[in-house]
């Protein structure tokens, strides 16, 4: 594999990437190759929240299914932070049943992730995507067992390059989410910031995904 785009919303179907397009309950799309599944915090719908577990309880255990998510916590959303807890953690119960990665949406309520891994004793790999916060932030995050993914922001805020240098290689990923960039122009820069040639930078992207895509417990 050359290229593993850990999010994205956009199915492009390029013969040198895998992608991980993200889908939702009520708008999968059986055409897509590879995707992650899952309920958004800021799209939970209390009127069909059980067909949407239903669904989930049906796709997670596909083959071509790789991760649940994109789901989470997000303290801008309209749905009560307490609805938004229950159904994380159903989620997160759905991972450990099936041994899927999981793709994490936190705004605000990093503390309150950390928190919840810890009390349910999560194992299954989970990563947040979309990173675009602080060195010290992306530590604990680490220290608490979380991987890390970086697209948008490492493209356009300069001031991320500091942060991104600091992860452990082991420890991150690469999306483009819902930019027009292609995943191509995030490894180009990632490699830049790591002063890694481009075939380095593929190959430890290669080893995480094996570690994080294909673990057995």
């Amino acid at each position: 594999m050359q290229y593993f785009n850990l999010h994205t919303h956009q199915f492009t179907n390029q013969p040198d990437v895998l992608e991980l397009v993200n889908q939702y309950p009520q708008e999968f799309d059986a055409s897509i190759s590879f995707y992650s599944i899952g309920i958004h915090p800021l799209y939970i719908d209390e009127n069909r929240l059980e067909n949407d577990f239903h669904i989930l309880d049906q796709k997670l255990g596909l083959p071509e299914c790789l991760a649940l998510g994109e789901c989470g916590l997000d303290k801008r959303s309209e749905t009560p932070f307490e609805v938004q807890q229950s159904v994380f953690e159903r989620q997160l119960i759905l991972a450990e049943k099936y041994q899927k990665t999981v793709v994490i949406h936190c705004v605000l309520a990093f503390q309150e992730l950390i928190e919840i891994k810890k009390r349910l004793k999560i194992k299954v790999p989970m990563i947040v995507h979309g990173f675009s916060k602080k060195v010290e932030l992306a530590k604990q995050l680490i220290d608490a067992g979380f991987y890390v993914s970086f697209g948008k922001n490492l493209l356009r805020n300069p001031e991320l390059e500091s942060v991104f240098k600091s992860i452990p290689n082991d420890k991150f990923l690469l999306e483009t989410d819902m930019i027009e960039e292609g995943i191509q122009e995030v490894y180009a820069l990632a490699a830049k910031y790591k002063g890694l040639g481009l075939e380095e930078l593929q190959v430890i992207m290669n080893t995480n995904y094996k570690t994080i895509f294909e673990f057995r417990f």
